[in-house]
């Protein structure tokens, strides 16, 4: 009988993303959070994906187990 597949923690699918060699990248919170009085530059940093945490990391791995998307 063969192994039941598993599913991908929809949530999960929808903030996070898996590069080719692996590493789980994330975007910072606060993007839309009163966003007028905050400069240009700090809206474009918000725009950039960052690794995230080694200790988050395997509960995303189980979160995702085909990769996101």
């Amino acid at each position: 009988m063969p192994k039941q597949k598993l599913k991908s923690h929809q949530g999960a699918k929808k903030r996070f993303r898996i590069t080719p060699t692996g590493k789980i990248l994330r975007t910072k919170g606060m993007k839309s959070h009163l966003r007028r009085k905050k400069p240009a530059r700090v809206k474009r940093q918000f725009d950039a994906m960052i690794p995230v945490s080694k200790a988050d990391a395997p509960r995303l791995r189980r979160a995702l187990p085909y990769g996101a998307g």
